[in-house]
């Protein structure tokens, strides 16, 4: 009789929710972009008021959701994973240069994909906002706000590719996923990946 598969909680509710939140407006931000910056696309589907309209209104929802999960979820645990994020320690900067080094919770490849996201979220939110107000205002027409935003749309496409590549097709790290969808990963691959997290996990006293 084989033993039984254990598992190790990865991602809390408020993690989950505000990752699919933010993936799901994404990708409708995303589809309605392209569609508005593609003329074969606009012409095909048409109704260009509409597409602008799903556009701004799903922005706006996007950004009120990640306020309110921050507001109403584990806001402790939130911060939590903020601090981890954004902290690169010397582990962290040898597997950047290629060598082998352990992980915590997250790799440094993906701390650096949540740095570069937010980074593009608040250029969206910002250049968005301003292409906005200058169809209300000339005041705020800025030649160079249109480009910027068509150019970061590109550059999340690619990180967007790159991270359904590893979260879906790559064998070694597509497991990740069911993390981020049923909150806990195998045990033995979450000490093969992420070695540093599962010994503090294991350390006494740890939450």
């Amino acid at each position: 009789m084989s033993e039984p598969t254990l598992y190790v909680g990865r991602f809390s509710r408020s993690e989950r929710t505000l990752h699919w939140v933010h993936a799901c407006a994404f990708l409708v931000l995303l589809g309605s972009g392209l569609a508005l910056y593609l003329p074969q696309l606009a012409e095909r589907i048409g109704r260009r008021p509409l597409l602008k309209d799903v556009h701004v209104y799903t922005a706006v929802a996007w950004l009120a959701a990640i306020v309110a999960i921050v507001v109403l979820g584990d806001r402790a645990g939130l911060r939590r994973t903020v601090r981890e994020l954004e902290w690169f320690d010397q582990d962290d900067r040898d597997w950047l240069r290629g060598r082998h080094a352990p992980q915590g919770r997250f790799n440094a490849g993906q701390k650096l994909n949540a740095a570069i996201s937010a980074a593009l979220a608040v250029l969206f939110a910002v250049s968005g906002f301003l292409l906005w107000l200058g169809e209300r205002d000339t005041a705020y027409r800025f030649a160079s706000t249109l480009l910027v935003h068509d150019w970061l749309m590109w550059v999340a496409l690619v990180l967007l590719v790159g991270h359904l590549y590893l979260a879906v097709i790559h064998p070694a790290t597509r497991h990740a996923l069911r993390g981020m969808t049923r909150g806990s990963v195998r045990y033995e691959w979450a000490e093969a990946h992420h070695p540093k997290w599962v010994r503090r996990e294991s350390e006494p006293g740890s939450e």
